[in-house]
């Protein structure tokens, strides 16, 4: 074999190699697709509105659009926008990893527009701030997308991708985080009662947040912020009958409400599964502490089981009953045991919230108190499958905490096992034969 031949040979190997590794880098940093109908948000009474495709009624200078994305590593970052202007011109300008980019748009049909890199300095969210500058028409601009190239992709992002399955209504909530409890054996097949403590530390006490307490296989019993003058003590049983509807429910599968509080409000519910629900309106309030008590009792014989809900304000000491239901379809002692921390209001999914959990305790069948100091953390689908990563959950001390949304960039892997310290206290006192 000659020189020219080994030389040409050389030369081909090379570019060959050089074309497969700029191949996989541009694999690597392929741009992302950010649709604001997933991952936008308006700021406070804005007339702007975010919706499945993109925004629309950007007119005021006060508006804010919000966009949010996340990066695996740090890195320069280009940004570009797909929008159009339905007239005239305008000026915009993005705020991002602490630079402001400025950029004139007047195109009329839709198009990608390029508006300049940013430099972010490490891993976790990143926001992105839009901002009307001045304007000729009535809008500055209709927008869909933030498209987003670069080295800081290198390593994998997470971001509401599409709205296949409603995602963008439940990337606009947020993950949910559960914490499920590691009853000990002694009472693991016989629970008649379990109790809980929460305590929403001062500022978190977020509208549309579900502190949900006593979970179990069959039912949910927690307390929610529904409005700015309205809290409210949730009591809900599922029917076995699979629907969203209520109305379907056939009678022999039907949740009965034997009885109820004073101030109690009772129903039906439906969209996320249908069955029995009840409600007090209670001024609950951040930094206190508020315990839940759920009761099971099976009959075997007729396969059903009566499940009965008591809050009480731990400053105040009186148990006040919520409801007691039966479901058919049971007969058994209290299963599946777990909190969760939930936003129910797509429009409050930007904002961070956390619920502390403690003093947990199962009480079995015959009365032995067992204390519960082991959960395992777990996330819902909108976590499982990379749309959200601001979830987390852990132990302080004596106590377990959860804490979603408000895109915060430290996340704790799901099924991660916590382990609370024992209270080193005696159990609650509490005289089961006096509860209302």
């Amino acid at each position: 074999m000659n020189m020219k031949r080994i030389l040409f040979i050389l030369f081909a190997f090379q570019l060959t190699l050089s074309s497969i590794c700029f191949a996989d880098y541009n694999a690597a940093v392929d741009p992302i697709t950010v649709p604001l109908g997933g991952n936008g948000w308006v700021s406070k009474n804005s007339k702007a509105r975010i919706r499945n495709n993109g925004i629309t009624n950007w007119s005021a200078e006060s508006d804010v659009i919000s966009i949010y994305f996340r990066t695996e590593s740090a890195g320069k970052a280009d940004l570009s926008l797909k929008l159009s202007v339905p007239e005239g011109n305008s000026k915009i300008s993005i705020t991002a990893a602490g630079a402001t980019l400025t950029k004139e748009v007047s195109n009329l049909g839709s198009a990608i527009v390029q508006i300049g890199t940013i430099d972010i300095k490490n891993p976790g969210y990143v926001k992105v701030e839009l901002r009307g500058l001045s304007k000729t028409g009535q809008v500055y601009a209709e927008v869909s997308d933030l498209i987003v190239s670069g080295p800081a992709l290198e390593k994998g992002t997470a971001y509401v991708k599409d709205n296949e399955g409603n995602f963008f209504y439940w990337g606009h909530r947020g993950p949910s985080v559960h914490l499920n409890y590691r009853i000990p054996s002694a009472a693991d097949d016989n629970t008649e009662w379990f109790y809980n403590e929460v305590t929403v530390p001062v500022g978190d006490d977020v509208l549309g947040t579900y502190y949900m307490a006593n979970g179990f296989s069959g039912g949910y019993f927690g307390m929610q912020t529904n409005s700015p003058t309205e809290r409210r003590v949730l009591f809900s049983i599922w029917s076995p009958f699979s629907t969203d509807n209520p109305k379907e429910i056939p009678d022999s599968m039907k949740v009965i409400m034997l009885k109820k509080g004073p101030n109690t409000k009772t129903g039906e519910f439906g969209n996320e599964g249908s069955g029995g629900q009840s409600y007090m309106l209670y001024p609950w309030e951040a930094g206190k502490t508020y315990a839940f008590l759920i009761r099971a009792q099976p009959n075997t014989a007729k396969k059903s089981t009566i499940y009965t809900a008591y809050f009480k304000d731990v400053q105040k000491g009186d148990w006040q009953l919520v409801a007691s239901f039966e479901r058919p379809k049971s007969g058994t002692y209290l299963k599946g045991l777990h909190s969760f921390l939930e936003c129910f209001s797509p429009q409050t999914g930007d904002q961070t919230r956390r619920g502390d959990y403690k003093n947990q305790w199962a009480i079995d069948a015959k009365g032995n108190w067992h204390e519960v100091t082991g959960a395992g953390f777990s996330a819902d689908n909108t976590a499982r499958k990379n749309y959200r990563k601001d979830y987390a959950g852990g132990s302080d001390d004596k106590s377990f905490y959860l804490k979603n949304c408000g895109f915060f960039s430290d996340f704790t892997p799901i099924s991660t096992p916590l382990q609370r310290k024992p209270s080193g206290k005696p159990h609650p006192v509490i005289d089961f034969n006096k509860l209302p």
